[in-house]
């Protein structure tokens, strides 16, 4: 019972702290608040600088291959395998599909910089 309590309290903490996060931002918005600052003068361009895509798809899959490392690499010794031909074999495997997927992206012209 203490524990349907808690979560009720719990959940409904949580959806009036959230609704109280969206409503209360847009009571106050006027043109001064939502324009950008450039050192007290009036901004001149666009404050939305264009972004090369060519940098957006070299973070992502610098993102993709750094979290597969980071979660994946250490998975054969964290496994507690006895057998060290086993823990090694695990190892190759998981370093081969990271190998596969730098080729993929590769030759699908992932990586190239030039049109």
């Amino acid at each position: 019972m203490n524990t349907v309590i808690s979560l009720l309290t719990n959940c409904s903490l949580t959806l009036l702290l959230i609704t109280i996060a969206f409503w209360l931002p847009q009571m106050n918005t006027y043109t001064e608040k939502t324009s950008p600052y450039e050192c007290g003068f009036d901004p001149t361009e666009s404050a939305r600088l264009p972004f090369s895509m060519k940098f957006f798809l070299i973070a992502i899959t610098f993102l993709l291959f750094d979290l597969e490392i980071a979660l994946l690499l250490p998975l054969p010794w964290a496994s507690q395998i006895n057998n060290l031909n086993l823990m090694l074999l695990v190892a190759l495997m998981l370093v081969l599909i990271l190998a596969l997927g730098l080729a993929y992206e590769w030759a699908q012209k992932g990586l190239e910089w030039n049109e």
